[in-house]
């Protein structure tokens, strides 16, 4: 058990975190630090913490885990923040979706206490954001990975690992590279491209009246366009480069598809649409589990 948490961030994931904490038994008491003093008031109501901090460091002082949620964007500036509280021993983490533009500002902020912070990525989350919306069994049944460096203390990995785990999560390790590239591939570009066909649709004469007829497959397709704007605006300009090298692997798949449908070769277009449909089916009856052994050493650059 942890005596204290130290909360950077009241919102969806860091206050649905120290729900999961607290039912679980794992942690005696909460003390929760965020920008607006609004919400931080909001999550103590909702017991969700127990104290509230009138700064990210008085946050880390005293606790014995720190949560890290803030976006991607703002953890420099967190570091910077607590850096003169990150003590040996202490389990530092985060739950940003882009991995390796976190470890270099944790290197260039943190240096010699750089061994306390083990990166980490909950893959759970909403289309809605806020404290009002925390859950404790947001984590349950989800993938964590964790992408821990050669400095990284393995005594806290393996802590890291514990506290996941026991609030539900199946706990995986890669590198950061490794992590940005994979997450690009199935989270980042799919929430782009929604983002991309809800914006077309929008700027059509008659969008309006399509999205009136729109049923559940419009529903499923678009859903994550309706995801937090300020936090994917980051995730997709810190993960950028992996973004757009598989947006340029989804326009060559998308300009084939389209040439089949130009030259009428119906046969050559059902193939690939099969093919298609046959990768979903195979990966929605048994989906494969990522291997941490190909994403090499942990800490490998």
């Amino acid at each position: 058990m942890f005596n204290q948490l130290g909360l950077i961030g009241c919102g969806l994931m860091g206050g649905s975190f120290a729900l999961a904490l607290k039912k679980a038994g794992l942690v005696k008491r909460v003390i929760g630090y965020s920008k607006s003093p609004s919400t931080v008031e909001k999550a103590r109501r909702m017991g969700v913490i127990d104290v509230a901090a009138e700064s990210a460091l008085l946050a880390v002082s005293g606790s014995d885990i720190v949560l890290i949620a803030v976006p991607v964007a703002a953890s420099e500036g967190t570091f910077k923040a607590i850096r003169h509280l990150v003590d040996p021993g202490v389990l530092f983490m985060d739950v940003g979706s882009t991995k390796r533009d976190v470890v270099d500002a944790a290197r260039r902020v943190l240096k010699e206490r750089l061994p306390s912070f083990v990166p980490a990525h909950p893959i759970a989350g909403r289309e809605v954001a806020g404290i009002e919306h925390a859950d404790a069994a947001l984590y349950q049944g989800r993938k964590l990975i964790l992408t821990p460096l050669e400095q990284t203390d393995p005594v806290l990995v393996q802590k890291a690992t514990d506290v996941w785990a026991a609030v539900g999560c199946q706990v995986l390790k890669m590198t950061p590279e490794h992590h940005d590239a994979a997450f690009a591939a199935v989270s980042h570009l799919p929430h782009l491209l929604a983002f991309a066909y809800m914006t077309a649709m929008g700027q059509q004469p008659g969008g309006q009246e399509y999205l009136s007829l729109a049923g559940p497959g419009f529903r499923d397709f678009s859903r994550i366009a309706a995801s937090d704007p300020t936090i994917w605006r980051d995730i997709l300009l810190s993960n950028r480069e992996e973004v757009l090298k598989q947006s340029e692997a989804f326009r060559q798949a998308l300009d084939t598809l389209e040439a089949q449908m130009r030259a009428w070769d119906g046969p050559e277009l059902q193939r690939m649409i099969q093919t298609a449909s046959d990768a979903r089916s195979k990966w929605q009856l048994n989906p494969a589990p990522l291997n941490p052994a190909s994403a090499g050493k942990p800490g490998a650059r």
